[in-house]
């Protein structure tokens, strides 16, 4: 049955049987914000309680998947509650029983870079830009921090996280951080593609299958997790060019770093 979103809702989910589509609703860019975390938090628990649905996939309407967390949601007031709900959005996107497919066109960064990484197989136009600017703004992302090495390689995870460069969709495929990369105009055609492989195969296999390939992988990734929200929590936001870098952003100005 779909679901119709409401005037003020950041999603649109709709779930015909056996695959359901999460489109993130935040124009123009998609941008994450608390009730956009809330929703996708919610939907994926309630997806997860259907067996009938086997196969996710997740996109951004219009001209971007998402450019990432909400800027404003950073500031010392609200980022624990923003870490908190975006986190557990991510921690539903991993917990599912169902094969997850992420469509990446236009923007994929931050938070929405770590949503598609998270998914067990992301298509991406060649054009796409993906990245982790977050350390740009004296921050850093945890996600990313936590999981990114294990799809990238060390060295690869350290470059894209300590200065925050952008790269192609192409170039995201090459390093493994996406499954594969297509011209734009044949990205939809390789997501179908994908998800008819899928519904060609048992799903009681597959979410067994998705449950023993995570099995080390979960265990190591929850700890890294709770340990980089928790540095983030007790030491980046005391700092003060964590407060410089988010009000230099919403001020529109370079920032000017203490490196205290």
């Amino acid at each position: 049955m779909p679901l119709t979103p409401t005037a003020a809702s950041r999603l649109a989910v709709s779930a015909a049987a056996p695959v359901a589509r999460i489109t993130l609703l935040n124009p123009p860019l998609n941008v994450i914000d608390i009730p956009m975390m809330e929703e996708l938090a919610h939907s994926l628990a309630e997806l997860d309680s259907r067996p009938e649905v086997s196969v996710i996939v997740l996109r951004g309407e219009g001209k971007a998947f998402s450019a990432g967390v909400d800027v404003a949601a950073h500031t010392a007031e609200k980022v624990e509650e923003m870490l908190t709900r975006f986190h557990a959005a991510v921690r539903a996107l991993l917990a599912t029983k169902k094969t997850t497919v992420a469509k990446v066109h236009g923007h994929c960064l931050g938070g929405g870079a770590e949503l598609a990484m998270v998914c067990d197989m992301a298509f991406t136009s060649e054009s796409a830009l993906w990245g982790f600017p977050e350390i740009k703004l004296g921050c850093y992302p945890p996600v990313a921090c936590t999981g990114l090495a294990a799809l990238v390689g060390q060295k690869r995870a350290a470059e894209l996280i300590l200065t925050g460069r952008t790269i192609s969709g192409k170039e995201s495929a090459e390093f493994g951080l996406a499954t594969r990369a297509v011209p734009e105009n044949e990205l939809t055609n390789a997501v179908e593609r994908c998800v008819g492989d899928l519904l060609s195969l048992s799903p009681a296999a597959l979410a067994i299958a998705k449950k023993a390939f995570y099995a080390w992988d979960s265990m190591h990734f929850d700890k890294g997790l709770s340990r980089a929200e928790k540095i983030y929590f007790e030491e980046l936001i005391k700092t003060a060019d964590a407060h410089e870098g988010i009000r230099a952003f919403m001020e529109k100005r370079a920032p000017k770093w203490s490196g205290k």
